[in-house]
């Protein structure tokens, strides 16, 4: 349930001559319309909705079908994502290049929030900015903050360019941090 999101990310080696990263691999991590993480949150924890991996195609682009993801408390609305160098680094989370989130603007969170399933977003969006958010404060989401078209009965397509240095060597973070 939710209004509906269609994703795309172009993956970008930055350290390569900013040309597109063929091959890489994304996995992509969210909560559902109420706020619950799969795998992770009470009562879900043997599910595994809303994650995915895709590879990316010959222009560095890799694309997810999902839903708007709730706002919980204290983050702004968030999709997770890591970048791995290839298809075999994604079996092991360590191997991770790069991790961010997506981050989605405040008019497209205020309309979707304004429809059935999200009411709790609603209330959980009236005390949390960018600025608060633990993750976006750092820069205002200035390089996570997603472009996105569409509205709430036809769904919203989103996109990211996301640069990638590939110099950056896999740090070991005794756990995957996946959510």
């Amino acid at each position: 349930e939710g209004v509906p999101l269609d994703i795309t990310m172009t993956i970008i080696d930055m350290a390569g001559g900013d040309v597109p990263m063929e091959g890489a691999a994304v996995y992509l991590w969210q909560c559902d319309a109420a706020g619950q993480y799969s795998m992770y949150s009470e009562g879900v924890e043997e599910e595994t909705y809303l994650r995915g991996v895709q590879i990316a195609d010959d222009a560095g682009v890799v694309r997810f079908t999902s839903v708007f993801p709730a706002c919980y408390e204290g983050r702004w609305p968030h999709v997770h994502f890591e970048v791995y160098r290839d298809r075999a680094g994604i079996t092991d989370a360590e191997t991770a290049i790069a991790t961010s989130q997506l981050a989605f603007p405040k008019d497209v969170c205020d309309a979707v929030y304004a429809t059935a399933g999200y009411e709790s977003s609603v209330r959980t969006m009236s005390r949390v900015s960018l600025n608060s958010d633990s993750v976006f404060r750092e820069d205002g989401a200035v390089h996570q903050m997603a472009t996105v078209t569409g509205d709430v009965r036809a769904g919203y397509r989103v996109s990211l360019p996301v640069g990638v240095d590939t110099r950056t060597e896999p740090a070991t973070r005794g756990g995957s941090g996946r959510r």
